[in-house]
């Protein structure tokens, strides 16, 4: 019984591990993607096109968006004005650039 137990456990952590790559996401390639196709309308952390609507802590936690999940979904499917990027960017790149916002809204982009 122990053993089947163990064997378990080990497979639930080993797909606990496999399908939370947003944690391992490397913010290095986040900011070079963030910067090619992001920064036309968010540099710095700015909303060009929605002023109030940034991508600094404060703002990001006012509208539910201040998650690695929340991130990936919002630019992975779009919403209002921003387009959707499932089309241009790789699931693993979207993650990058979702770990890259949000290290930046804890650094208040500086």
């Amino acid at each position: 019984m122990k053993k089947i137990l163990s064997v378990l456990l080990l497979g639930i952590a080993i797909f606990t591990f496999a399908f939370s790559s947003p944690a391992l996401a490397n913010t290095a390639n986040g900011a070079k993607l963030f910067s090619a196709n992001c920064a036309s309308c968010h540099a710095g952390g700015k909303n060009l096109v929605q002023a109030q609507k940034t991508l600094k802590k404060d703002a990001l936690e006012k509208y539910g968006i201040n998650s690695a999940e929340a991130i990936i979904a919002q630019v992975t499917n779009g919403k209002n004005a921003m387009p959707a990027f499932k089309g241009r960017l790789k699931p693993n790149q979207i993650e990058d650039i979702a770990a890259y916002v949000l290290e930046q809204a804890d650094k208040d982009w500086k």
